[in-house]
Formats: C-alpha cells, sequence, structure tokens
C-alpha cells in the first residue's frame, strides 16, 4: 500500500527539548503522525503521514460508546552510528492483530504497520533522543468511527500511529518500585479481554491504581479474577519472581497480556546461565517462599521501562522487602543485557533488531 506523504507546514514545527533528561514519558508529541482508514466493502484506504493534529469525530462514533479501541507501544533508538533501530516490530504487529480479533475489528496488513512506521520514523528521525535512558516511543491505535448507536462491530476505522521522544517510564528511573497485591477489585479473567491491549482494561485497573497510590505503592499486582489467588501481572508490565538462579513468571492463560519484553526475557535468560518456568504463582506460596529466603528477587518487564526491579511486595497487612530495596544482580544483568541489545551496546544475536530501510 503506497503511503502519501502530506506537506508539513513551517509553522507547524515543534520546538524540540534541548534537554533530554527532562523529558518525562508521553507528554511531548513529533510533528507528523501516520493514520490509514478501513471502511467495510473498500478495506484500507487513503493511508497517509500528515501534520500531527486533532481528529473531527461524530458523537455518535462507536469508540466513546462501546470502547471499540486497541493499541500498541515499541520503540526506536538512535544507535552511536546514526542508525535508528526498531526492536521486534513484527511481534507488535502481530499483538496488535490478535488483539483487533478479539475486539472484532479489521486487522491492519503487517506490511502497513511496519512499513508505515518506518516511513514515519524516517521523517521524524531527528525527534530521536540520544541522551542515556531515552528513546522514541511509537503507538500504533486504532478506533471505531462510525457513528451509530449500536452494539455493534464498527464498519469504519482509523489506525494511526503518533510518535513521543520519551525519558525513563517512572520519575525514578530505574529504581526499584513498591508494588500493592490487589485483593478486591479484578482487572480481567480467562474468556474476557484481558490477552488483549484495548483501553478497556487499563480503565477497568485506574480505582485498584489510585487506591494504591494514596496508600504510598506505585503499581498493582493483579490476582487471577476467579479464585483470586494466583498472581497474574501488574497494570504495565508482566511479573517475574527469581528463585536463586530460576526465573519464575506466570503462564498465558487468556488473562494476562503476552508481552513483547516478557518474551525477550525468556529466551534472553537462558543465555545468561538463569533456568525459566511459566506456571501458577499461588500468592500465599510466593510470601511463604520471600520469607523463607527462597524468592530472592523480584521485576516487572514492558516495553516503556524495560525492566523494573521490585523493592517492596505487600500482600493484605504484610509487607516484605526484597534484595534489602536495592537492584538485584538477576534484575540488573537482564536490564544491562536487554536494553544493551536495544542500544547497539551488545550484539544482537537473536535477530531481534531492525532498522530502517
Amino acid at each position: 500500500m503506497d503511503i502519501k506523504v502530506l506537506p508539513l507546514p513551517v509553522d507547524m514545527k515543534k520546538d524540540k527539548i534541548k534537554d533530554e533528561t527532562r523529558l518525562g514519558f508521553g507528554k511531548l508529541f513529533t510533528d507528523r503522525m501516520l493514520i490509514a482508514e478501513w471502511k467495510a466493502g473498500n478495506g484500507w484506504c487513503d493511508a497517509r503521514i500528515q501534520p500531527y493534529a486533532p481528529f473531527v469525530l461524530d458523537p455518535a462514533c462507536l469508540v466513546f460508546h462501546y470502547a471499540q479501541e486497541i493499541f500498541e507501544g515499541l520503540k526506536a533508538y538512535k544507535w552511536d552510528d546514526g542508525r535508528i533501530a526498531f526492536f521486534r516490530p513484527e511481534m507488535n504487529a502481530r499483538r496488535f492483530n490478535q488483539s483487533a480479533e478479539r475486539m472484532c475489528m479489521a486487522e491492519v496488513p503487517e506490511e502497513l504497520f511496519i512499513k508505515g512506521i518506518e516511513q514515519l520514523v524516517a521523517l521524524e528521525q531527528d525527534w530521536v533522543p540520544t541522551a542515556a535512558g531515552t528513546s522514541l516511543y511509537i503507538r500504533p491505535t486504532m478506533i471505531a468511527v462510525e457513528p451509530v448507536l449500536g452494539v455493534k462491530p464498527s464498519e469504519h476505522y482509523y489506525f494511526y500511529v503518533i510518535l513521543s521522544p520519551v525519558g525513563a517510564y517512572y520519575a525514578a528511573g530505574f529504581n526499584p518500585v513498591s508494588i500493592l497485591v490487589e485483593d478486591h477489585y479484578v482487572r480481567a479473567v480467562p474468556g474476557g479481554t484481558g490477552e488483549a491491549k484495548t483501553g478497556g482494561n487499563y480503565a477497568s485497573s485506574l480505582k485498584a491504581g489510585l487506591e494504591a497510590k494514596k496508600k504510598g505503592f506505585d503499581q498493582v499486582l493483579w490476582l487471577d479474577g476467579r479464585e483470586r489467588r494466583y498472581i497474574e501481572e501488574v497494570g504495565a508490565m508482566n511479573m517475574f519472581f527469581v528463585y536463586g538462579e530460576k526465573i519464575v513468571t506466570a503462564p498465558l492463560d487468556g488473562s494476562i497480556l503476552s508481552g513483547v519484553t516478557r518474551d525477550s526475557v525468556l529466551k534472553l535468560a537462558p543465555t545468561l546461565g538463569y533456568q525459566v518456568e511459566e506456571r501458577k504463582i499461588d500468592v500465599n506460596e510466593l510470601f511463604d517462599d520471600i520469607r523463607a529466603g527462597k524468592v530472592t528477587e523480584a521485576f516487572g518487564s514492558g516495553t516503556a521501562a524495560v525492566i523494573t526491579p521490585v523493592g517492596r511486595l505487600c500482600y493484605k497487612d504484610e509487607c516484605l522487602q526484597l534484595t534489602e530495596g536495592k537492584v538485584g544482580k538477576i534484575t540488573q544483568n537482564l536490564y544491562d543485557t536487554l536494553t544493551g541489545i536495544q542500544t547497539g551496546k551488545i550484539v544482537d544475536t537473536f535477530g531481534w533488531v531492525k532498522f530502517i530501510e
């Protein structure tokens, strides 16, 4: 599919932040965006890169009333040799369409998804930051824009991509976070939409997250929706627990997201000498194992923060500290190796890194 490039008027160009250490996360957006439309009977059409601008949408659009919406998140990095690198974009393209299938939306051709992002980033490459710990965050999204008040799949969609130069996801950077295990609210159940990257999953997590922040926690760790017994995921990342030299995470059973970074950790860890295991993790047994010293570290994984060390884990009325509130050795090793591959400091032996052609 040909993608038209529309002119960018000089007066629409934005000022870039000169001090990249003050970027924050997801608050600044680049000059251009990619957009394509799907219409029933016509398929995908009118793919274009245009100046970043608001949408004009009918108040009756299905996205507003019945939440037909999906999104993805990936990053681009500027290497020391000037090349722009992406990390496993084909996995994001596949997961995007898995989400689309679950939400009864049109699937986006992988070529449009990947080549469109490459073309957009190539045009916006001056926005890719170079300071340590920074990157260009890429947000592909699809929304239902048919104006009709009726619960049904839309016959008109916008697929679009926006870009944001970012720093660390957490204000404290790569430092241990404090997590509260949620034992009242439920995020998702098998058979629901938990495995889809759709906005409703995140909206349903807000109340528990706000209550946790009032108590001084950074994030909420969800339990399964049936028994409220088994560890699932944190709102912005999959969870891992280190038992000596073994790294354990919850299985993909339909209610948690199949993270790209999660998959990367499971493939990378054995090459660093660690065992990996996917199994159900009973929260009571987990806390027993932390008290007994069997669990030596805990960390989360996700595109936004890559690897996030966990320093404190709380459940009901008990709080336990891990690694004395410091970054664990295995967590640090995984973070250094993964970010090293992403930024070109370590050789990519997996074929994960892709460049703008």
